[in-house]
């Protein structure tokens, strides 16, 4: 049993800890998504927005999305959604929540484990505030980071429980491995658990010594109580490897060879101490280089291989030495680059719980060795002191995406990814000029960046330039012929030079790649209804709104095709067909304006099918309000004019013609009514 006194510091110190999180991070409620894994996992996922039902459940569950398998960290966007909506604040709110559980659960695992307050609290402190963990908290795709830890301490927790317990102990085990199970379909890079498990057997726990090693019964029976975790692992590992592969997230070897793998990893992991100890020019992306230095290899080969050995050496007499660099060193092997997933050489949210392995070595070992009490304190004084100025600065990169990538541009050399995302983010702001510039930045580093090239041509085409578009797309789809929306592009830029058979055709193999591909849907139901095939449009169009939640103008379109099919019952003398459809139309341009209230082209078209059921006081209101939101609107003069004309209302009549050919002075239809109105008036 602790003291009471002890009982209290407990206390008061997970306490201090969740106001510290809350406080230090409190900045990233301010903070908006970013177009970086934020958009296919929350912003732009439909699954995620179609909220907690069974079938986004099975989804969760069944689906490679992002190239990855975690159930339940879908199944907590999807929660998140549904309560917050497409409002990041309280998507951020509940990444601090857990990161702040998650470092009062460090706390209390360090000081059962240890039986040591202090430092315990001062691991859990950095581990708590220091600047690497932004990426993990303010990232909101990263929920995945602070989900898995939770669950990563739980069965921690758990697992000394059982170790340290005589009664019960299988109830502790079987808790342990639901809690593993958890964090394994949170993030599989908890795979390397087991090891830790080991880990802390030999220190703190003390369960065998180095004389145990070996084939002894002790040794033997603790590694044969780590099987279920191991199986659990494997199997985790197996689904995630071919998940990423089938995403395309896997590296060859023909992009980067075994040996640059190897080297980079000796890099990665001497990068990763100097950022727990000197955290400047962090960013969201480290573009690996292919190819280090070779003095940098060997300069970080030496000293990885240098505090291996005194790390050895030291296993009888400072055993938390090799614990805190092997828990360092195994549980970054997942993310090291051995297998490379992405284009990074390294990044900060890897570091999330392995940079506790550093903190664990240097915190026992400062004890060891200063002496002096007051300078121990002032420098773990320091320490934290400088990780409350830093993180807050690093948060406020994150505000948005423009903040965020031109920062990272600023610490990094070569980051073709960051200046792609920076004309993305201005692409959004239609300011296409500065976006293109960008991506011109991200070519010029890295001229087969296909992304880039669908972006820039995406750019072009708003400025409609669509033969220079057509040629970004082409270069796109030379370097990734499956990438869908390069694709969708190509063939909205085909339509609109007039090419609409070979429009159809890249529709059509977007939409193979990725049947759920709403966009390219409703596009290909465009075409097929300027081509005449009005029915199989309509089968796309509701393909689209199917796929795709609020999809105002997919709805739009529907109505549109609808008016269409009922236009051709009417000319062929089926009335009582002909109005079944314009009933289908009006309840698709209602849909749509239900959604878009705004759209003064839906209300024009709402007014042509009132029209043709002789409803033509509800056809006018319809197109005056067409006219409210946009007066430049000859179309919607011209039929209001036509239907103020069917109820002899002449001058009103001619005056909104007189409108349209004002506006549209070549628009032939209101020039012909116009002349019919005269001549009728004589």
């Amino acid at each position: 049993m602790a003291a009471p006194n002890n009982k209290t510091n407990t206390a008061l110190i997970c306490i201090a800890l969740l106001v510290a999180v809350c406080a230090i991070f409190s900045p990233v409620v301010g903070c908006d998504f970013v177009n970086y894994d934020d958009l296919g996992y929350i912003t732009q996922n439909q699954n995620i927005q179609h909220g907690l039902t069974a079938e986004s459940l099975k989804w969760a569950f069944t689906t490679g999305h992002s190239s990855n398998w975690h159930p339940l960290t879908w199944i907590s966007h999807i929660i998140d959604f549904q309560l917050f909506g497409l409002k990041p604040l309280g998507h951020h709110v509940v990444n601090v929540l857990f990161h702040a559980a998650n470092s009062v659960l460090m706390f209390l695992l360090l000081r059962r484990m240890t039986g040591t307050i202090w430092r315990s609290a001062f691991v859990a402190a950095m581990f708590a505030i220091h600047p690497l963990r932004v990426e993990s908290v303010a990232w909101i795709s990263e929920r995945k980071d602070v989900l898995s830890t939770f669950f990563w301490l739980l069965t921690a927790g758990m697992y000394v429980c059982y170790a340290q317990k005589n009664a019960g102990r299988g109830k502790w085990f079987a808790l342990a491995l639901c809690f593993y199970a958890l964090g394994l379909m949170s993030k599989p890079m908890v795979v390397t658990l087991p090891f830790i498990l080991l880990l802390i057997d030999f220190w703190p726990l003390r369960r065998f010594s180095i004389e145990d090693v070996g084939l002894t019964n002790r040794f033997v029976r603790l590694l044969l109580e780590k099987i279920p975790f191991i199986f659990l692992s494997i199997t985790s590992s197996v689904v995630t490897f071919f998940v990423q592969q089938k995403g395309g997230a896997v590296s060859s070897l023909d992009s980067i060879t075994v040996a640059q793998r190897i080297e980079n990893m000796f890099v990665a992991y001497v990068r990763y101490i100097g950022k727990a100890f000197w955290p400047s020019k962090l960013s969201i992306l480290y573009p690996h280089p292919i190819q280090w230095p070779w003095w940098v290899i060997i300069v970080c080969f030496i000293f990885l291989v240098a505090i291996t050995i005194l790390a050895i050496q030291q296993l009888r007499f400072r055993p938390y030495l090799a614990v805190g660099w092997f828990w360092f060193l195994g549980m970054l092997v997942p993310v090291i680059g051995l297998v490379q997933v992405g284009m990074q050489s390294m990044a900060d949210r890897y570091s999330y719980v392995p940079i506790v392995g550093i903190f664990i070595a240097t915190t026992w070992a400062a004890t060891e060795f200063v002496r002096n009490r007051t300078a121990l304190t002032t420098i773990a004084a320091l320490a934290l002191v400088a990780c409350c100025v830093l993180t807050p600065i690093q948060i406020s990169y994150w505000k948005d995406s423009d903040k965020l990538f031109t920062h990272a541009v600023q610490v990094t050399d070569g980051n073709y990814l960051a200046y792609n995302n920076l004309g993305y983010y201005f692409s959004n702001k239609n300011e296409p000029e500065r976006a293109i510039e960008f991506y011109k930045k991200a070519l010029e580093i890295k001229p087969n960046y296909e992304d880039a090239h669908n972006n820039m041509g995406f750019c072009l085409a708003a400025e409609g330039k669509y033969k220079e578009a057509i040629n970004e797309y082409i270069k796109a789809l030379s370097i990734n012929k499956k990438l869908t929306e390069a694709h969708n592009n190509l063939g909205n830029a085909l339509s609109n030079i007039g090419e609409i058979d070979a429009a159809i055709h890249e529709y059509q193999i977007a939409i193979e790649e990725n049947p759920k591909h709403s966009d390219a849907h409703n596009n290909l139901g465009i075409a097929l209804a300027m081509k005449g095939r009005i029915d199989e449009a309509i089968e796309h169009f509701q393909l689209a709104v199917r796929y795709k939640d609020n999809y105002a103008s997919a709805h739009s379109n529907l109505g549109n095709a609808y008016a269409v099919q009922g236009n051709n019952l009417l000319t062929a003398g089926n009335t009582v067909a002909a109005q079944a459809k314009f009933d289908q139309a009006i309840m698709e341009y209602h849909e749509c304006l239900r959604l878009s209230p705004e759209d003064p082209q839906a209300h024009n078209n709402l007014g042509n099918v009132l029209a043709q059921q002789n409803k033509l006081d509800d056809a006018q209101r319809e197109y005056r309000k067409a006219i409210e939101m946009k007066y430049e609107n000859p179309e919607a003069h011209f039929n209001l004019g036509f239907a103020l004309a069917r109820q002899g209302k002449r001058a009103e009549a001619e005056a909104e013609y007189l409108v349209a050919l004002k506006q549209k002075p070549n628009y032939a239809d209101a020039a012909h009514q116009l002349q019919i109105l005269r001549a009728s008036a004589k």
